[in-house]
């Protein structure tokens, strides 16, 4: 008689935790999306279907200079953190392993390690003393905490891309006499460029709904998106914010579907 194969979803109770998982997870989240569509004043109470709050959303300049912001901040940071990290991925990836390897894969991940407030915390102490020193209060402090927390995130897909590439195109380029620019520019970078394009959204995306690091960083005036809309939530609330979320969640999903698609092994 042949052993069947085993399988977690066999196990007794499978289904009814796994509905459980979904259902949690989920529905507050389809209910945001339902009532950011709701006509009534209030949050709780059903008022018929209406797009008021989009209307609102959009009209709301406090909501336009927050979205230009996050865009502006998410953008630089995707940039910064995307470069630095394929310079990372490859340095740790297209040479023989050397002393000291593990403890740099470590330091770039980091960030993935300890809580999100311990990074924050760290950063604005650094950024505080240059603050003192320079007088400076602009956006770059907000770049710079945005670009160093997305580096590992950025990290992640590229040196992924670069261990799953053949070597053997670029050993051949080099014997055709092809500099390390050359081969680079004809050969790596085009078959990296999928996991960088991968690392790069993915860090647009981080950056995009961070919070913490924000909260920590920013000065005056300069509220990102989703500090807006926890600002918003310890005041009034009303239906805008389901709508800013909604539509904050359908650009996040939609970017993070064309990184399933770039980074997913074809067969």
């Amino acid at each position: 008689m042949a052993r069947r194969r085993f399988s977690v979803t066999r196990f007794p109770g499978f289904a009814p935790i796994a509905l459980t998982a979904f259902v949690l997870l989920y529905a507050p989240i389809i209910i945001i999306v339902i009532y950011s569509f709701n006509a009534s004043d209030s949050v709780a109470l059903w008022g018929g279907f209406s797009l008021k709050w989009y209307v609102a959303a959009w009209g709301n300049e406090a909501v336009q200079d927050a979205t230009l912001r996050s865009l502006v901040i998410a953008s630089v940071a995707a940039c910064v953190s995307t470069i630095v990290a394929t310079m990372a991925a490859i340095a740790t990836t297209r040479r023989s392993r050397f002393r000291g390897q593990t403890f740099i894969y470590v330091m770039i991940n980091q960030p993935l390690m300890v809580p999100e407030i311990v990074t924050a915390v760290a950063l604005l102490i650094f950024f505080a003393a240059i603050r003192v020193a320079t007088g400076y209060q602009g956006l770059g402090y907000l770049i710079l905490a945005h670009s160093a927390f997305c580096i590992p995130f950025a990290y992640l897909p590229i040196r992924a891309r670069l261990e799953g590439m053949d070597l053997s195109l670029e050993t051949a380029a080099a014997d055709l006499y092809a500099t390390p620019w050359m081969t680079f520019r004809r050969i790596t970078l085009p078959l990296l460029a999928p996991g960088i394009a991968a690392g790069a959204m993915l860090a647009f995306v981080i950056s995009l709904d961070t919070v913490v690091i924000t909260e920590f960083i920013k000065s005056a005036g300069q509220d990102t998106l989703p500090t807006y809309m926890l600002g918003q939530l310890r005041r009034a609330i009303t239906p805008e914010v389901n709508a800013i979320a909604t539509a904050l969640l359908a650009l996040t999903v939609l970017l993070l579907t064309a990184f399933f698609l770039l980074t997913r092994r074809r067969g």
